[in-house]
């Protein structure tokens, strides 16, 4: 007889056994998916371990701190043959450089600010990586992102992870409600990350003290300059550093060292007050510079959007929602007013500093925990 009560379905939410449910879970070779995949698999489900290779990792078999290198696939394999369960390697390196890393170049040269990690779950991991594991006849896909998966009224909702030092919402806004009702997110629950290596240790993981990854990875030690000057060979070209005004205060070797708000590294001392980047003019090659201030920003203009409320996106003329401009800081009160059925302008009711196209701009719903969606700001706000 089939199960149709929700206190039968399984811990992943279907109407039937662990061991007739197969998930796929995408493993990183970090802690958090190892330690998804171990649990899974300790439940008793059909657990089908996959990794990507995203780019090529012989030159980066040594490189600690990031993701998806060789030694990650390594560990990825090592914790599959510890709990027993099949893993498959499969290379993207083609997919990622031409879904990922050359938009993040052609960006970078334009003077925004891109977010890779963001394309690389929208257009990769949730997208390709998520037709292969319908291709394996998975029930669905797994990772160790953290953010919760709850189930609404009208469907499954994202809501942010329950430790919201460790929360991953800003990175996954753009996952669509078809990919949600298809994803799994286990440890998004989880109060700490010392919750997960406990876990990790239970279950005895090799990688149970593995590091944290830090940078993106395809950008070691975080220099992003030195990849653009790679991927696009003559990219650095010199110019000027000048005032609101126009008056050349220095010299710089190229745009793509500089991004908006940054203070440090300008090379223009002697001056009595700080100055910060405040915009980046790259068809003329300069560097604007001026006083904080300038760097406040109410409206901001976003588009690419990904709605995951109620309704449709433009049934209200505005929307009184909580954002984030930047993964780092924490959501600020702002009035959401739609242009398009992609477009709209979003006004801070507190101004932020350091708004920066190329960035994401995360909706949730205000004094809750839930995704309302999100899109990229495309241009300097006012």
């Amino acid at each position: 007889m089939a199960l149709d009560r929700t206190s039968d379905l399984n811990s992943l939410g279907f109407a039937k056994p662990p061991a007739e449910t197969r998930v796929v879970v995408a493993m990183s070779g970090g802690v958090d998916s190892s330690v998804v995949a171990a649990m899974l698999a300790e439940e008793g489900y059909d657990v089908v371990g996959v990794t990507l290779q995203l780019y090529d990792h012989g030159a980066a078999l040594a490189k600690k701190g990031a993701c998806c290198a060789g030694l990650d696939i390594h560990d990825a394999r090592r914790v599959a043959e510890e709990m027993g369960f099949p893993h498959y390697v499969l290379d993207y390196e083609n997919i990622f450089r031409d879904a990922v890393i050359d938009e993040f170049a052609d960006s970078y040269l334009a003077g925004a600010t891109p977010v890779p990690c963001i394309r690389c779950n929208e257009r990769v991991k949730f997208k390709d990586l998520l037709e292969t594991a319908r291709d394996l006849d998975a029930d669905c896909m797994a990772t160790g992102h953290y953010i919760q998966r709850k189930m609404g009224a009208a469907g499954a909702e994202l809501h942010s992870a329950a430790d919201a030092a460790r929360d991953q919402s800003y990175f996954l806004f753009s996952t669509t409600p078809e990919q949600l009702s298809f994803l799994r997110f286990p440890l998004g629950h989880l109060a700490s990350k010392a919750e997960t290596r406990a876990l990790a240790a239970k279950y005895g993981l090799p990688v149970a003290d593995k590091p944290d990854s830090q940078d993106i990875c395809f950008v070691p030690n975080g220099n992003y300059a030195s990849v653009i000057e790679k991927l696009r060979p003559g990219a650095a070209e010199p110019g000027e550093i000048v005032d609101t005004s126009g008056r050349v205060l220095g010299h710089h070797e190229g745009v793509i060292h500089y991004t908006i708000g940054q203070r440090r590294g300008l090379g223009i001392g002697g001056l009595s007050d700080p100055l910060y980047v405040v915009r980046l003019d790259v068809d003329a090659r300069r560097v604007v510079v001026g006083p904080k201030e300038l760097l406040a920003t109410r409206q901001v203009p976003v588009r690419e959007i990904n709605w995951l409320g109620e309704g449709a996106f433009t049934d209200q003329p505005e929307r009184e929602i909580s954002v984030k401009v930047r993964s780092t800081r924490p959501p600020r009160e702002a009035i959401l007013r739609p242009v398009s059925d992609t477009e709209a302008v979003v006004e801070l009711l507190t101004p932020e500093e350091g708004v920066s196209p190329g960035q994401a701009c995360v909706f949730y719903e205000t004094g809750g925990t839930r995704i309302l969606g999100g899109g990229w700001i495309w241009k300097g706000g006012a």
